[in-house]
């Protein structure tokens, strides 16, 4: 009960931080809400299962397309673009997965990258249909949810709250679960989990398919909430931000995502704004993490404070 109820007054810190800021800030932080639901699903496969990927951009992008198009060709809502992203993620973590698990550690690495990569040449190929690079902007019409617009301050952050508290609450259900601990037996020590009877391939591309919804219903909100799809959103950055997040917060931790998310975001801002040279600042910040706190923020609180955070 402690942890669900931390839980919940971070979510209820979020939700009065984002009612009482002005609109600025409100929309900065609907955008670090969707980012850290994309890196909570990155959290599940890297932080708790121990499945290093340099895809995620691809599901994060199958999302977002699979509820941009369909709002952009054929005037779609957003509830079922949302719902098709969400689908769109997860299919394209089942495809890839059932391939991409057939090799291990490095090598895992190298072929979801490959993968993402030629996932988003196929967006720039297909640049009639996709929008290429340029991208397309979603029609104002596809961006209403309940009869509530989507593109005004309010409405969009407490759409992104509420897609992120599902997320997080969800994400804390799973990993306290009976599969959250096949999850870590398999990051801990695959040969010993098969030994115990666990099938390591089915219980690793089920995570990869838990994982890609999430991010897919992440790559779909952003394009509902803040109106805009591109090629982009498929590169290889956007498979390093989910890491970068979930490393600086703390992989294997359920709020290390938004911690991260969070803190990655107003670093940038803060750099920027003082240095043209904000990249190597922001990276000093990351080497100073990674040498005194390498398991991250949380990872850090869970070894010296409190032993069971999840």
């Amino acid at each position: 009960m402690r942890a669900w109820a931390v839980h919940l007054a971070v979510l209820a810190a979020l939700l009065a931080a984002g009612l009482l800021l002005p609109g600025y800030h409100t929309t900065n932080l609907a955008r670090i809400l969707v980012l850290a639901t994309f890196a909570a699903g990155y959290n599940l496969a890297f932080g708790y299962t121990g499945l290093l990927s340099l895809g995620h951009a691809m599901f994060f992008a199958a999302g977002m397309y699979a509820a941009a198009l369909p709002a952009w060709h054929w005037g779609w809502p957003a509830a079922p673009a949302l719902l098709a992203g969400t689908a769109g993620g997860a299919l394209m973590a089942l495809a890839t997965g059932a391939l991409a698990l057939r090799t291990a550690g490095v090598s895992f690495m190298i072929v979801t990258l490959m993968f993402a990569q030629a996932f988003a040449l196929a967006i720039l190929y297909f640049n009639g249909w996709t929008g290429g690079d340029e991208g397309f902007v979603i029609p104002s019409a596809s961006r209403h949810l309940f009869g509530t617009s989507l593109a005004a301050d309010t409405p969009r952050f407490l759409a992104a709250w509420s897609l992120f508290a599902l997320g997080l609450l969800l994400s804390l259900a799973l990993v306290r679960s009976r599969f959250g601990r096949v999850m870590v037996a398999l990051r801990e020590n695959e040969e010993r989990a098969r030994m115990l009877g666990i099938n390591p391939f089915a219980a690793k591309l089920k995570v990869l398919v838990i994982s890609g919804a999430w991010s897919g219903a992440a790559g779909a909100a952003y394009a509902l909430l803040f109106g805009y799809a591109g090629g982009s959103f498929a590169g290889i950055q956007y498979s390093i931000l989910p890491m970068l997040y979930v490393l600086l917060g703390g992989a294997g931790t359920t709020l290390g995502a938004v911690l991260g998310a969070g803190l990655m975001f107003y670093l940038t801002e803060f750099a920027s704004s003082v240095t043209s040279a904000w990249l190597f600042l922001v990276g000093l910040v990351l080497v100073v993490l990674v040498l005194f706190a390498p398991k991250g923020i949380l990872g850090w609180v869970r070894a010296r404070l409190w032993r069971e955070l999840p």
